[in-house]
């Protein structure tokens, strides 16, 4: 049996498969992203999951992970899924690699994750040929879920957001000043806090203040990653992600002013993943 796992920093896909391609078993779980998580953390998180009545069946183990990027942090995610499926061979690879094999299989492109995080690569067809660091929330992310966030609730604690998108905002989510900086600079995960409120900001996409604070930041997203690899306007561009998912008519419009090719827009590439090690096996 072979278990497939795409893990964001939120939440982690798992599909099981045998060689022929049936679906066992799918299972989702907390993200297991090496910044923000422990090996206990990991190993309880499976002990209290579906997968744990089927890990004696696992010969093999894909794990894909955001912040896998590293030998060391691929070594945190991996030591405890060795441990867990101790019948199996285990490979960790980065999240990026995942979006590379969903959407490009093995043509060359650029592909992009847009999610609670972003990140992006220009791709061979096999291997990640460049990459302009993300730099995480704090420093980077942009047009990230996250970013939106920050961006967001940095417009609203400033006042400069319309009172109507204020009052909505207070009465959906009765947080004041105080709750919302506690939760970033005192709470665990500010990235997904602050991730949460693109939901808001996408309930109002409508509003001429909020389409346009999007706009800037997937055009910070083009000119900060896109723009810098090489022969850009002659590649094709896939994404991954929700935050592209839901805002792929904007990505479009964005991509074309960049003189850029639109390619695939995935939200989840579990089931491009099954498939693409299914075929390559």
């Amino acid at each position: 049996m072979i278990l497939i796992a795409d893990s964001g920093s939120t939440k982690t896909d798992w599909r099981l498969v045998n060689m022929e391609g049936i679906l066992h078993l799918t299972d989702e779980t907390i993200g297991f992203n090496p910044y923000f998580i422990s090996s206990a953390i990991i190993l309880n998180e499976l002990s209290t999951s579906k997968l744990a009545k089927i890990k004696e069946q696992v010969k093999q183990v894909f794990f894909y992970g955001a912040g896998c990027s590293t030998t060391q942090n691929c070594q945190l995610i991996e030591t405890p899924l060795r441990t867990f499926f101790n019948h199996a061979e285990v490979a960790v690879e980065h999240d990026l690699l995942a979006a590379c094999r969903a959407t490009c299989g093995t043509t060359k492109g650029i592909v992009a994750i847009l999610g609670t995080g972003s990140n992006s690569c220009l791709y061979s067809g096999s291997v990640i040929l460049e990459n302009v660091q993300s730099l995480g929330y704090l420093l980077g992310d942009y047009g990230s879920g996250a970013d939106i966030g920050k961006t967001f609730i940095t417009a609203l604690l400033s006042n400069e957001l319309p009172k109507e998108i204020e009052a909505e905002f207070k009465k959906q989510y009765q947080l004041s000043t105080s709750d919302i900086l506690n939760a970033v600079y005192k709470e665990a995960l500010p990235n997904r806090f602050l991730a949460a409120f693109s939901l808001f900001v996408y309930q109002h996409k409508n509003n001429p203040v909020l389409q346009n604070m999007v706009k800037e930041r997937f055009d910070l997203f083009f000119k900060k990653n896109i723009c810098k690899y090489s022969d850009y306007q002659h590649q094709t561009i896939h994404f991954v992600g929700s935050i592209a998912f839901m805002y792929q008519d904007v990505l479009a419009k964005t991509a074309a002013n960049y003189q850029i090719k639109m390619g695939r827009v995935i939200q989840h590439p579990i089931q491009d993943l099954v498939n693409y090690h299914l075929l390559n096996s």
